[in-house]
């Protein structure tokens, strides 16, 4: 089976937030395709994964309602380290989630965003 998801090198979890750092392994299958020569990881797989694991580890609905905020700021490239950070505001039925990595002891943000979730459609 073709590779979809990041290897988990480490997972923080707390009430309404996880932080995950992930290693983006350079042979997923979202890489294929997505630029010959200079590969990155699209911004639809970086949804995916923010989804999938705010279900996971936060208990967060499963129905994606739409995004409401979203900035691609820096690639994602294969074989990155990067950490997501995800917070989950139930009350508002709200995911936010940032993806960011370190370079030369500083912080480089990759994207973020929110998007509402919820149960089944109305």
């Amino acid at each position: 089976m073709e590779q979809r998801k990041p290897t988990i090198i480490r997972t923080d979890i707390k009430e309404h937030q996880a932080t995950l750092e992930l290693k983006v392994d350079a042979d997923l299958l979202d890489f294929q395709g997505h630029f010959t020569h200079f590969p990155l990881l699209p911004g639809v797989t970086q949804i995916d994964w923010a989804l999938h694991y705010a279900i996971e580890t936060l208990n967060a609905p499963r129905v994606f309602k739409g995004m409401e905020v979203i900035k691609f700021q820096e690639p994602i490239r294969p074989n990155m380290l990067v950490t997501l950070e995800l917070t989950w505001d139930s009350a508002k039925q709200k995911l936010a989630f940032k993806y960011a990595s370190t370079r030369d002891e500083q912080t480089i943000v990759h994207s973020s965003g929110k998007m509402k979730l919820g149960e089944k459609s109305e």
